[in-house]
């Protein structure tokens, strides 16, 4: 079925950060991608943490329709409780709401986030497969002689998370492109630093399967990957790359990739969630 949303209005809703300036990034690169294709009558990004808010959005919001899409990778307290509460999807405290509601002469409809849809599978393979291709020193690896890793945060954090990322790690396996796919994680076994030791083929690639590129991306995890703190730390303050690709480690080839969230493919896994809830 072809899209018809000229009558309709997209709003991604992000984490935001007023200490982390790329926090902000992925949204509004999917929301200008999103306009640029002249699919809806209007394209917003509206945020937890930072202007323009959650809570406002809808204000200058007038189509008839209207679809909100949350980029977060789990389904968890901030899509199930925050977001739809700011948006009066729900009283605080209540988790069971009606994700599509009349409101005068508008219908909106809340969708999933985009890190559990199941096309997420093919923004992990483009960052992974990118990653090599753009540093193919001193030759790019086939797939069969890599091993993929996706690294997440843990349940110290959601453990939603966990089953996201694993999630994708099944689907991936199953297509049968990597001898090896792991899921690893920051703050639970298996851990970052294991990948090494987890591989049997000498290349690893590692996409981190977080929204926005910040401390965790930049700095956390090519320390947990053995980066010397202070180098990566110096290459922070010169405004370089944290990590080199390909870095060698334990006798093992390490690509590693930045943050899924700005992945471009990512546009249309929004779109998909919206043509879920629109019925297409």
């Amino acid at each position: 079925m072809s899209d018809n949303f000229a009558d309709a209005a997209l709003v991604l809703v992000g984490h935001g950060s007023t200490l982390n300036a790329d926090s902000a990034t992925p949204a509004c690169q999917h929301a200008d991608e999103l306009r640029r294709r002249n699919l809806f009558a209007q394209v917003r990004e509206a945020f937890w943490k930072q202007e323009p808010y959650v809570w406002q959005v809808l204000r200058g919001v007038f189509a008839p329709r209207v679809f909100i899409v949350p980029l977060f990778i789990s389904d968890g307290y901030f899509t199930e409780e925050v977001i739809p509460r700011e948006l009066g999807f729900c009283r605080p405290g209540e988790t069971a709401f009606a994700r599509r509601q009349q409101r005068g002469g508008q219908t909106l409809h809340y969708c999933g986030p985009v890190g559990t849809h199941p096309s997420m599978t093919e923004v992990l393979l483009a960052r992974a497969r990118g990653i090599v291709e753009k540093f193919p020193f001193p030759r790019a690896p086939k797939p069969s002689d890599t091993a993929l890793f996706i690294a997440g945060h843990g349940t110290g954090n959601n453990e939603n998370s966990r089953k996201a990322i694993e999630q994708q790690v099944e689907l991936i396996r199953s297509r049968r492109l990597y001898p090896e796919v792991h899921a690893v994680f920051m703050e639970e076994d298996p851990r970052i630093g294991d990948c090494c030791r987890l591989a049997t083929v000498k290349n690893i690639v590692m996409v981190p399967f977080f929204i926005s590129d910040g401390l965790h991306s930049y700095e956390d995890i090519p320390v947990m990957l053995g980066m010397p703190e202070r180098v990566v730390r110096e290459r922070m303050q010169q405004g370089q790359p944290t990590w080199r690709n390909p870095t060698e480690r334990e006798g093992k080839r390490i690509w590693y990739t930045a943050s899924i969230g700005s992945e471009p493919h990512l546009a249309d896994v929004i779109l998909e969630r919206v043509r879920e809830a629109a019925g297409c």
